[in-house]
């Protein structure tokens, strides 16, 4: 996988000349951004007129099908299962299980694959259409490649076994068999249909012997002078030995009983028996396995892998595995006849049959539009113990490398990025890396995708991404002018500096309105008011309020001091607390003993002194200077008043 490839495909952009001008882009985690510069690529710079767009190059564009998203979100679950398989099962339970998958993930591509096709025939715009049918080209490819490497790599199908499996892999994906079958037979004479014989040739071609021998019976019927070499055309196709899946006998056995099939066709062939119907002769020849027959139903054949495995059926029914990468090549150069070069799907096929598991994953790479086929093909043969030995130079698997990959496509997607979460998390080397640096480049739309986001994070314990995330909302909330929300996000994240200007900003919003904002939040700040001390502050000053609403004046009072003294309270909130002071420094019954009148006094004190100094000033600030004056003389008759109060009270009671 590290050497060298050839030199990738150019993207040509529509309206930007870098012949011309000199590019400028910028990389991101899943797309480019590119434009022209103003900066000529003549030796001397001259400033002319370039492109006035911005380009947005994206290299997994096919998870904005809508589709293909299906194809996503349902391998999924499937990619999710895998990964809980039981590593203690063993043997032929352990291969089940990873077979059941191979099919689970085929079943959701042709099911993708079907849906594709019918949105390609119902497309009214004719580039539409070519698109989508493009997509159904590639979706039967992936599909046609995962049931090769299925069979050959996953179920190790034996010598025998394995030509059963090549049919049923070749029947399924050369399907126009049943539509021209459908045809034929629907005529009122089948055996005059123009395509009868090729309907037989087909059949022939794909081991469907029983049909074949039914639609010979036909022609029997239709013409008594053929009936009888028809019929025995039938009967080599009802002899002919295959290995069936319940059959118990023998590969010797069943080389000996295709032998003795095989020499009783060489003598009919070398008798001329059917020499009077060139159609059966020509059949004959292809049940003898004869090249060049077969290759002259090349249309009929289609492609050079039914070829193969035709050949194979009918001259070596019983290949084992380690030949077939001889037969395959053969067959392609047989088929293509240096008329044509192969095609990356041939390559990949090939190297699959010459079971080099690292190039068909490497061809699919280069030859696919997305990662998702490579990287769940890869990390099912990991689960086989196929890869294992194969580390990459920069330290990760192959697996991995191409897990991480495709979950970096998803989050180019504003909903499939929480399906790469999970890829992420079962990268055991560079997954979490990747997340921490993915998840954080997440656009945080609404506040329901950011806890989305915040409850992935906390429940992998990414404590900076949580904090990070938080004080985003938490910004967020400060400039709609939330606070309440803002405070909460704040404490979530632990931000004690955040913390402390919106605590700053609840104070500042009751000075300015009388009342607070967000009680609730307020009221049940709990253990959560200790993060900053201008949030314990808040809290305080806020539960201050509530005992002063419960009439309990001493416990409010007390409060209110401690408040000022410990300095807890910023400087310039002193004056709101000291005007708080007031109502109960009028009260009836004396609230504020001498002692806690003098501190009072001491605070007022403090602050008047420490008052700057102002030069010139217009009419708004001499009016608020008076009233801060009318305030602090209030407030000095108010203390005065209640001191004499209480050392009367004090020295009565002393007296007592």
């Amino acid at each position: 996988m590290e050497e060298l490839d050839g030199e990738p495909a150019v993207t040509v952009i529509p309206g930007v000349n870098s012949k011309k001008n000199q590019m400028c882009f910028d990389w991101g985690p899943g797309e480019m951004l590119v434009c022209e510069t103003s900066f000529s690529k003549k030796e001397k710079s001259e400033m002319v007129p370039s492109c006035p767009f911005i380009y947005i190059i994206r290299k997994d564009v096919d998870v904005y099908s809508q589709i293909l998203r299906k194809l996503f979100n349902e391998s999924h679950g499937i990619f999710l299962g895998l990964q809980r398989i039981d590593e203690e099962l063993t043997g032929k339970s352990r291969k089940s299980q990873l077979v059941r998958v191979s099919k689970n993930y085929r079943s959701v591509i042709r099911a993708c694959m079907e849906e594709m096709h019918q949105v390609a025939i119902a497309a009214k715009d004719p580039a539409s259409g070519r698109q989508f049918s493009s997509q159904v080209s590639i979706l039967s490819a992936m599909e046609l490649i995962w049931n090769l490497c299925e069979i050959l790599f996953i179920e190790v199908a034996p010598a025998g076994h394995l030509l059963l499996h090549l049919l049923d892999w070749v029947r399924l994906h050369v399907c126009e068999v049943d539509s021209l079958s459908a045809d034929v037979l629907g005529s009122e004479n089948p055996s005059n249909h123009d395509s009868f014989w090729n309907l037989v040739t087909i059949l022939v071609l794909q081991g469907r012997l029983d049909e074949a021998r039914q639609m010979l019976s036909k022609e029997a019927d239709a013409s008594p002078a053929s009936a009888g070499i028809c019929r025995i055309m039938g009967d080599l196709m009802r002899t002919m030995p295959i290995l069936s899946p319940g059959n118990t006998q023998t590969l010797t056995e069943l080389e000996l009983k295709w032998q003795h099939w095989h020499e009783e066709c060489e003598r009919y062939l070398q008798d001329s028996t059917f020499a009077t119907n060139p159609h059966l002769e020509s059949l004959l020849k292809i049940m003898l396995g004869d090249e060049a027959a077969l290759l002259e139903q090349k249309e009929l054949l289609s492609n050079w892998y039914h070829f193969l495995v035709t050949r194979l059926l009918y001259s070596n029914p019983t290949v084992k595995p380690i030949d077939l990468h001889y037969y395959a090549q053969s067959s392609l150069d047989l088929f293509l006849g240096g008329e044509s070069s192969p095609e990356p799907l041939d390559n990949i096929l090939l190297a699959a049959f010459e079971f080099d598991i690292h190039q068909v994953i490497k061809e699919c790479s280069i030859a696919l539009s997305n990662w998702w086929f490579v990287a769940h093909l890869t990390d099912l043969l990991d689960h086989c113990k196929l890869l294992q030995s194969h580390n990459l130079y920069f330290g990760s698997n192959m697996r991995e490398f191409l897990l991480l990959e495709y979950a970096s496509g998803l989050f180019a997607h504003p909903s499939l990025w929480q399906l790469g979460v999970d890829y992420f998390d079962y990268c055991p080397k560079l997954g979490r890396v990747s997340l921490e640096l993915h998840i954080e480049r997440i656009p945080l739309n609404t506040e329901q995708k950011a806890l989305k986001v915040l409850r992935i994070c906390e429940q992998r314990q990414m404590t900076e991404q949580v904090r990070s995330i938080c004080k985003i909302l938490a910004m967020k909330a400060v400039r709609n002018n939330r606070l309440g929300s803002a405070l909460s996000w704040s404490i979530r994240a632990k931000d004690a500096a955040f913390a402390t200007l919106v605590s700053d900003r609840f104070l500042r919003d009751y000075c300015e309105r009388g009342c607070f904002s967000d009680l609730d939040l307020i009221d049940n700040l709990g253990p959560a008011m200790m993060l900053s001390d201008r949030l314990t502050f808040l809290g305080k000053y806020r539960e201050f309020h509530r005992m002063y609403g419960e009439k309990r004046f001493a416990d409010a009072a007390s409060l209110l001091l401690s408040l000022m003294t410990s300095g807890i309270a910023p400087r310039s909130f002193w004056m709101t607390l000291l005007t708080d002071a007031l109502p109960l420094l009028e009260q009836k019954q004396v609230i504020f003993s001498a002692e806690q009148t003098y501190e009072l006094m001491q605070c007022l004190e403090d602050l008047t002194s420490r008052r700057p100094v102002r030069g010139e000033s217009d009419i708004q600030q001499l009016q608020d200077e008076d009233i801060e004056t009318t305030k602090v003389e209030m407030l000095r008759l108010a203390l005065a008043r209640n001191l004499a109060r209480a050392i009367i009270r004090e020295g009565s009671l002393e007296g007592s």
